[in-house]
């Protein structure tokens, strides 16, 4: 789930972005209990997952240009130069222009949400719930019997 090497449908400048968008969506807690998002190292995770929907990567790539292009026209030489309060501004007007955060609101949190650190901050343990998370009882074979039984139908 990391993201130590950028995804290769990003150029490494347009990955450090999306690195900060993900800041930006899920910060850190204020008690340093949760990290944020972007420095979990989620970006290519949640890149991934956004492929899912097929127009998704490249709404996530115009948004990543457009931020940087704000940023521009902030006088920074990149939306990761902004100052924090100024990144915050600048997501929130793309958001207001387009599908930028809605191919990528969901991704993220799903990547977040199933990081091992995230998952031990939250007090649960990174394991799917079964077989330990639910006792079931022996299966009782001989019920299945009178649908045995039944004369096979075919469509």
């Amino acid at each position: 789930m990391s993201d130590a090497t950028p995804s290769s449908s990003l150029s490494p400048a347009a990955h450090l972005t999306l690195r900060c968008v993900l800041d930006e969506l899920i910060p850190a807690s204020s008690d340093g209990r949760l990290p944020a998002a972007g420095a979990l190292g989620l970006a290519d995770h949640a890149l991934a997952l956004a492929a899912r929907v097929p127009q998704a990567p490249s709404i996530v790539a115009r948004g990543l240009a457009s931020l940087d292009a704000l940023a521009h026209s902030r006088g920074a030489e990149c939306y990761a130069a902004l100052p924090q309060p100024e990144r915050l501004a600048a997501l929130h007007e793309l958001a207001a222009e387009g599908a930028f955060l809605e191919a990528l609101l969901f991704p993220t949190y799903a990547a977040y949400y199933q990081h091992p650190r995230v998952l031990a901050a939250l007090g649960l343990e990174a394991r799917p719930p079964y077989p330990r998370g639910h006792e079931l009882p022996p299966f009782d074979v001989t019920l299945l019997e009178p649908v045995l039984r039944r004369p096979r139908r075919g469509r």
